[in-house]
């Protein structure tokens, strides 16, 4: 293994403790029936934690260098695919229903893969995913701390903070602390996906400005007069004054079906 070397460029930050690697595993519940998807699988340590389960897992990676590593170590067992590509362009539409993530994600790619995995028709009914724990924080934020993601993954996903892994547990050892970001498909969406791009589009303006209040952020996000912004928050008894990351699920639902 010492012959490949972690790549900077591409947040490489392998995790090769077993027991961490196997509490992973064992928190997403994973049974032989299902189809895991592993994004950037590395030198493949997760990913023998996977096969384990008799789970079909199918591994993205991005690096070119680690595919014969991978191919030689796991192309003869049945269950694995191997695919050579960016995630970020990976067509979600073609898996089965009701598919699991499970993956050690790379730093940079943690906020788009949230906004795709939010966004996207065929949702994973689970997703246990190692990344930055300020991010997992945020993601599973509650009011008076919430945030323009924490918003975008609970309505269609609720979510809990899992495993904390400490920096020094990688190879090379990032700057912070990671924690595993547990999430489960809603049943259905709290807004409909007709409308959630406008129901968007509302709460990206009440977080527009950082500290300001919700009659000044709602008024410039909106192109509302700030009056009637007032009038509007005060007809559904939530404080004009009050700040957009005070403001509940229910809260966001009830203003974007009254603006």
């Amino acid at each position: 293994m010492s012959e490949y070397i972690p790549k900077k460029s591409l947040g490489q930050h392998w995790l090769n403790d077993a027991d961490t690697l196997q509490a992973i595993v064992d928190n997403a519940k994973i049974t032989s029936k299902d189809t895991v998807i592993e994004i950037g699988p590395g030198l493949g340590t997760l990913t023998q934690k996977l096969l384990a389960t008799n789970a079909n897992v199918i591994a993205i990676e991005f690096d070119e260098s680690l595919l014969g590593h991978l191919r030689a170590k796991y192309d003869n067992n049945p269950k694995f695919k191997l695919i050579h590509g960016d995630v970020l362009d990976f067509d979600f539409s073609k898996l089965p229903k009701d598919y699991k993530i499970v993956a050690n994600i790379p730093y940079y790619l943690t906020s788009q893969l949230l906004r795709i995995i939010s966004d996207m028709p065929n949702k994973p009914i689970s997703a246990d995913l190692l990344m930055q724990k300020e991010v997992t924080q945020r993601v599973c934020a509650s009011p008076p701390d919430m945030s323009i993601l924490a918003v975008a993954m609970q309505i269609e996903f609720t979510a809990t903070e899992g495993l904390f892994v400490a920096a020094k547990m990688f190879v090379p050892a990032p700057k912070v602390d990671s924690q595993v970001l547990h999430i489960e498909r809603r049943a259905s969406s709290l807004v409909n996906v007709d409308h959630k791009k406008d129901f968007m589009r509302v709460v990206k303006a009440g977080f527009s400005a950082k500290r300001k209040m919700l009659r000044n952020t709602l008024s410039a996000g909106l192109s509302i007069p700030k009056e009637d912004v007032e009038k509007l928050l005060n007809s559904l008894q939530i404080d004009p004054a009050r700040r957009a990351e005070t403001l509940s699920l229910d809260e966001w639902q009830l203003l974007f079906k009254s603006v």
